[in-house]
């Protein structure tokens, strides 16, 4: 295992301050090895063992899905302005609808279809 101290569960740089209703249930604040053998939360971010250290073109990206590569506490996405906002102020995200930069991708999602409709009528009762 390459750099990084187990016993040192300090604030990192992409570590936030949670407010204590984040806190509670969230899991241990130090670092943990996962299932791979790579260090999460270890302040350094890279390991000997990591996908991302040996990636090729036969790495399946699933590999690196799940909670066990990412920490309670000590996450880059936790520094995105939404997350903060959330986890050390407590303001609630904005609820806004998807949009998409050139498309309506909610038209007609109140309105059925008349293809849909005659699919419908044609069901038995």
């Amino acid at each position: 295992m390459s750099g990084g101290n187990l016993d040192d569960p300090k604030l990192d740089p992409f570590e936030i301050n949670f407010l204590p209703q984040f806190r509670e249930g969230r899991g241990d604040n130090a670092p943990f090895i996962n299932s791979y053998g790579v260090l999460i939360g270890d302040h350094e971010y890279e390991s000997d063992h990591s996908p991302l250290q040996n990636w090729s073109v036969d790495t399946d990206p699933a590999v690196m899905a799940g909670d066990e590569w990412v920490h309670p506490f000590k996450d880059i996405g936790f520094h995105s302005p939404v997350n903060r906002e959330w986890f050390e102020e407590g303001l609630p995200p904005h609820q806004e609808g998807f949009t998409h930069p050139e498309e309506n991708v909610v038209f007609g999602i109140d309105e059925p279809s008349s293809e849909n409709e005659s699919k419908i009528e044609q069901q038995p009762k």
